[in-house]
Formats: structure tokens, C-alpha cells, sequence
């Protein structure tokens, strides 16, 4: 089995969720909107998933549009274990 890396953002809300997928849209990048994995939260909602490359991207978007995020995080899906990391 291949390992996976990327970028996951999440929201204090679903509206700052879905603000966030509009922002990621119009500036054209690759992500995916997602269910917050369990590794990150027990409790549902959206997240969205980046390719890590763009990073800085994304963190100067969500700072510039003052987006209410909980936290950014490396997820690794390696074997059959996810492991996610803390970012910010």
C-alpha cells in the first residue's frame, strides 16, 4: 500500500468550513471539502483537504480572510494507521 500525505484544515464552524472552500475555489487550488477525521475530532464536521505543497497558500488565505479555524494538521495514512500532526 502506497503512503499518503496531505494537509487538512479545520473549522470552528461549518459556515467557516464552507467560506473556506469558496476561498480555496476562486483562487483555483486542489483541495477536497472532507468529514473531519477521527484522528483530529470525535465530533462531526468539515474539513478540507490540501496538497501540503500549498501550505503557505492556504495559511496566508485563512489569515487574510480571518476564517475561524481550529487547527491545520499532517495527516498520514501509512499501512493501515492515520496518524495526524499538528501543524498549527
Amino acid at each position: 500500500m502506497r503512503n499518503e500525505e496531505y494537509g487538512i484544515v479545520t473549522f470552528e464552524s461549518t459556515t467557516h468550513a464552507i467560506k473556506g472552500e469558496k476561498i480555496l475555489k476562486d483562487l483555483k487550488l486542489k483541495f477536497k471539502t472532507i468529514p473531519t477525521p477521527r484522528e483530529i475530532s470525535s465530533s462531526c464536521g468539515l474539513s478540507i483537504r490540501f496538497d501540503l505543497n500549498d501550505l503557505n497558500i492556504v495559511n496566508n488565505t485563512i489569515n487574510a480572510n480571518n476564517l475561524a479555524v481550529k487547527g491545520i494538521y499532517r495527516y498520514i495514512k501509512k499501512n493501515s494507521a492515520n496518524i495526524a500532526e499538528k501543524i498549527s
